[in-house]
């Protein structure tokens, strides 16, 4: 994410609070290094049934109970590596419906969009678009709305193995997202 700045300095300036998970993908002198530098450390090894993303998810909303309504958690290297790891990614996010939680890799961003919301997305287009993405998530959605879009949906059906709306163009500054179903909204992020 910072490939002009010295990895020393970054790790200085971002020490994380806490590391959680079941340890098996981190290397020992990275642990050291931040078990020095005081980093709480959470060893979740005896948990093989959720992944260390839900481990550290449920840890910061059991931590913040609800003193923080308004709450944006953003995962970054979320994407682009193992499919089965990608999709363990977006399993939590569908596991915490009310929490925001935003999947990002250097290409794109990923959420949830619940069903029981009318969502009004601002378009950042200086930084994503104008790519973008609304697909249905284990279930189909029978009916989905959308404006703002450059084919937007009316009351549309959409379900794996028939219509999901992939390559769509943003066409306005906010987009509006109205369905039965639970979908994910994917944006493509704009490079230097």
């Amino acid at each position: 994410m910072f490939p002009h700045e010295e990895a020393s300095e970054i790790r200085k300036r971002y020490k994380p609070y806490a590391i959680k998970g079941d340890m098996d993908s981190i290397r020992t002198d990275v642990l050291d290094y931040y078990r020095g530098l005081g980093t709480k450390i959470i060893d979740e090894s005896q948990d093989q049934d959720t992944t260390d993303l839900n481990k550290c998810v449920t840890y910061i909303r059991d931590s913040l109970n609800s003193e923080h309504p308004n709450l944006c958690i953003l995962v970054t290297g979320a994407l682009g590596g193992r499919f089965d790891h990608e999709m363990g990614n977006i399993n939590v996010i569908c596991c915490f419906p009310s929490m925001r939680i935003i999947l990002l890799s250097d290409d794109s961003l990923i959420q949830l969009l619940p069903s029981k919301h009318h969502h009004k997305i601002h378009i950042q287009s200086l930084v994503e678009g104008p790519h973008c993405g609304l697909i249905p998530i284990g279930t189909v959605a029978g009916r989905t709305s959308t404006t703002g879009l450059q084919w937007n949906l009316d009351n549309t059906e959409m379900r794996f193995g028939g219509l999901v709306s992939t390559s769509n163009i943003v066409k306005e500054n906010i987009v509006t997202v109205q369905s039965d179903s639970d979908l994910l909204w994917t944006i493509s992020i704009k490079k230097d």
